[in-house]
């Protein structure tokens, strides 16, 4: 059987999702009755999931974000005063692409950084650019770069991202 000659040439064009979905429909007997077209749909959209998972994760890893908290684990009670259906907007980053800009304010630990980090995760998913940043710590390294000649890249670089969330 040709298994693993395939499974390797998969994995050496880099397509590690089909090579992984070749090998568990070969493992299944029901598999065998699939015509040729529908093999190929589940091996391409195997793919395209592990691709577009691979983008998020490498995304959320590079937007340093403080929880890693999801939209889905939002706590809506009315102690806390948040609006359920204006939030569930936010979570769709449709004012992210419009390039519209989020406040959130209230007291101490009512959870604004979990929430801006949710859309930050969120907006990961969605395939945009996020950058989470202590406004402390950022000022300190704006001071650093504008000593060191760095300042124009590290402006530059914040520029870049379509989510910039300052806590």
């Amino acid at each position: 059987m040709l298994t693993n000659p395939t499974v390797d040439t998969l994995r050496q064009l880099g397509l590690s999702g089909m090579a992984s979905a070749f090998q568990e429909l070969e493992m299944q007997p029901e598999a065998r009755s699939l015509q040729h077209g529908e093999w190929l749909a589940i091996l391409l959209e195997r793919e395209q999931t592990s691709r577009r998972q691979k983008r998020f994760e490498a995304r959320a890893r590079a937007a340093r974000l403080r929880h890693d908290a999801q939209i889905e684990n939002t706590d809506f009670r009315a102690a806390r005063g948040l609006d359920r259906n204006l939030f569930l907007k936010l979570s769709t980053c449709d004012w992210i692409r419009q390039r519209h800009s989020l406040l959130l304010i209230g007291p101490a630990g009512v959870g604004k950084s979990w929430l801006a980090c949710a859309l930050g995760q969120k907006a990961c998913r969605e395939d945009l650019a996020v950058a989470y940043h202590r406004v402390p710590r950022l000022f300190a390294a704006l001071a650093l770069a504008r000593g060191d000649g760095r300042y124009a890249k590290m402006l530059k670089s914040l520029g870049k991202a379509d989510l910039l969330i300052l806590d």
